[in-house]
């Protein structure tokens, strides 16, 4: 199963043509205890680089933004009662949404593990 990541620090997970979202490791680290979790309606559109949700934590509330263009076709309600899911499996069970891609080859634009780890650490 191929992961593939934003310079916004969301990872993309490709499951047939929907793609699921959520933040990084590295994103929840620099939040802090995550509080709150605002998701986007089914149905809704979202578009590449624009935000699709809102992450609250302890330090500060921050946008979600899709990684990709399409139709929201799920959404993770458990958030909104567990926001710590966030923190505790960012890549599993903290994922975001889902999101019909508008356009499939889209995701071979995003970085690749390798990639993203040096541009994590370019940052330090």
């Amino acid at each position: 199963m191929t992961v593939k990541y934003t310079e916004d620090h969301e990872w993309v997970r490709l499951e047939g043509d929907v793609a699921v979202v959520g933040i990084t490791d590295y994103a929840q680290t620099q939040l802090g205890d995550v509080v709150y979790v605002e998701l986007p309606a089914v149905g809704w559109k979202v578009e590449k680089g624009k935000e699709a949700a809102t992450v609250e934590s302890v330090k500060a509330a921050s946008e979600v933004f899709a990684p990709l263009t399409g139709e929201v076709v799920a959404v993770n309600d458990e958030l909104s009662g567990e926001p710590g899911q966030v923190n505790s499996d960012p890549m599993g069970k903290g994922w975001f949404l889902k999101i019909r891609l508008a356009d499939p080859k889209d995701f071979d634009g995003l970085m690749d593990e390798a990639a993203y780890r040096a541009f994590v650490e370019g940052l330090g």
